[in-house]
This record gives structure tokens, C-alpha cells and sequence, in this order.
């Protein structure tokens, strides 16, 4: 797999400064804000366009290797010849010829707003036919104290949040409870499927001893990222959807909800999270 050339990235800043009116009270006073920047972004496999994604720039070939992944289009980076942003908001795949295309593209579009990870579906039956694999049995144990203290590490890392306020994460930890990597992005999954691409074009995939962490709620397109990703347990600072216990019970995930404040909610799989004792 080759990934971007030398010198073909064409970079593209992922915050921009606007003028605004900043209003205290009655008194009016110009300055200047930060936003994250949201543009499209087109996925191109081989001569066809797959895809054309709302996002934040910046890790947009992690992004297409993602998402190519999730939607079990390839099974791994080896099915990559070559990948690269050489255009503003295009990433082209080129495909190895061998690669055996689960789902071919031609019989596949994909429009997506940042919002959401499964608008490009055509019908309820596609949905429910992209069905993740049920998760091998996992050696993950992770300490109660280590999760708690996963939200406090992941808003320390958020750096364009920082500046803007109006980005998602999400982040990859070992099961010390240890940052491996973080990604964001106006979207939440885009948000996730950079931090897949990242790892599946390490060649890090099945991410059997991490845990994953997003800033915001587990719906059921994160649970299915995540499943497809091979990561056997999911956090979530918000709350998860019924159709995403649903999943998570399913295929032997586990799945955390509400993280914060020191407490958190157990959706499925207990097992893995040590350090736990009843009321006395």
C-alpha cells in the first residue's frame, strides 16, 4: 500500500477566523471568532465516486480508509494500492487488483451530512443487511478508576475544540487507560472513522486491546463502526440509543454510557470492567 506522495497533500486549514458582534448586555463590541471549518469531501474508488461526506479537514485519507472499512467495503489496508488527497476535497483509492470487493461501489452511493453515518443507505433492508460479526471472546480488563478518568484526558487533547467549541471526538486508549489516539471532526463519525482509518492503515486492525471513547452519544452507526473495528468496548460521554444496546448486546460489546462526573452506565458486558463492588 502506498499512502500520500511527497508533496501531493493539499492541506487545508480545519479552523477559520470570522468577524462577528460580540453582545454583552445592551453594549456591542466587533471582534473576531474561531470556527471549525466544515466542507465536503468527495471519496473516489478508482474512476467512480463512492462518496461525499460533510467533514473537517485534515486526516482525510484515515477518513476514507475508515469509512471504506466500516462499510466493509475492504477487509484491510492490504487492499489499498494507493491513497492520497492530491486534490482539495478528493481522496482517491486506488485498489490492488486482487482485492475482492465485498460490496462493489457500483452498486452503492453514499451522500452523508456531518450528522449522520448511515443517510447513503437505500432502503431499511441495506441497513439491516450491513450486520457487524459477533466479537471473540476479549481478554480486555480495565479498571473502573482507569475509565472514569478517560473523559478528563480526552477534552485535554481536543485541541481545535479548544478553540472552537464545535467539534466531536473521538479517542483510541490502551487498557491502562492511556491515550493512544485521538481524531475530531464536525461530524461524530468522521470523527471515528479517522481514528479506524488511522489504526487499519497502521496495520493495527482488529483493535482487540483498545477501548474506544467518544465525546458525545453512542448511536447505533458508532456501535457498528467500533464492532467492525474489533473493538470490544465502547464509552460514551452521552447516551447510547436503544438500537445501539441493541447491537452492542448482540455482538458482545461493551457498552458505557454517561460518562462523566465520576459515574457511568453499564448498557452490556460488565465482565470486562474491574475494580467494581456492590453496596454494602
Amino acid at each position: 500500500m502506498t499512502s500520500q506522495g511527497p508533496g501531493k497533500t493539499v492541506m487545508t486549514p480545519a479552523t477559520v477566523r470570522v468577524p462577528i458582534g460580540k453582545v454583552d448586555g445592551r453594549i456591542v463590541r466587533r471582534q473576531e471568532d474561531i470556527l471549525a471549518v466544515e466542507e465536503p469531501l468527495e471519496i473516489r474508488v478508482g474512476s467512480r465516486s463512492l462518496s461525499v461526506t460533510m467533514r473537517t479537514p485534515g486526516h482525510d485519507c484515515e477518513l476514507a480508509a475508515g469509512f471504506l472499512f466500516a462499510e466493509d467495503i475492504i477487509g484491510s489496508a492490504s487492499q489499498i494500492q494507493t491513497i492520497s488527497n492530491s486534490s482539495p476535497n478528493v481522496v482517491a483509492v486506488e485498489l490492488s487488483p486482487d482485492a475482492r470487493i465485498k460490496d462493489p461501489p457500483s452498486q452503492r452511493g453514499f451522500v452523508m451530512t456531518s450528522a449522520c453515518g448511515v443517510c447513503g443507505k437505500e432502503s431499511l433492508e441495506a441497513l439491516a443487511s450491513n450486520r457487524c460479526p459477533v466479537l471473540p471472546p476479549s481478554g480486555l480488563k480495565i479498571d473502573a478508576g482507569a475509565i472514569h478518568r478517560l473523559p478528563q484526558q480526552l477534552r485535554r487533547r481536543q485541541d481545535v475544540f479548544e478553540s472552537t467549541g464545535g467539534l466531536h471526538a473521538a479517542a483510541l486508549f490502551n487498557p491502562q487507560g492511556e491515550l493512544e489516539a485521538l481524531r475530531e471532526d464536525v461530524g461524530r463519525h468522521n470523527a471515528v472513522d479517522k481514528l479506524v482509518g488511522q489504526a487499519l492503515l497502521g496495520f493495527r486492525t482488529p483493535l482487540r486491546d483498545s477501548v474506544m471513547l467518544v465525546s458525545g452519544r453512542a448511536s447505533f452507526e458508532l456501535v457498528q463502526k467500533a464492532l467492525m473495528a474489533g473493538v470490544p468496548l465502547l464509552a460514551a460521554v452521552g447516551a447510547p440509543s436503544s438500537l445501539a444496546v441493541a447491537e452492542a448486546e448482540r455482538c458482545g460489546l461493551t457498552l458505557i454510557g454517561f460518562l462523566r462526573n465520576g459515574s457511568f452506565n453499564v448498557y452490556s458486558g460488565i465482565g470486562c470492567i474491574g475494580g467494581l463492588e456492590e453496596p454494602q
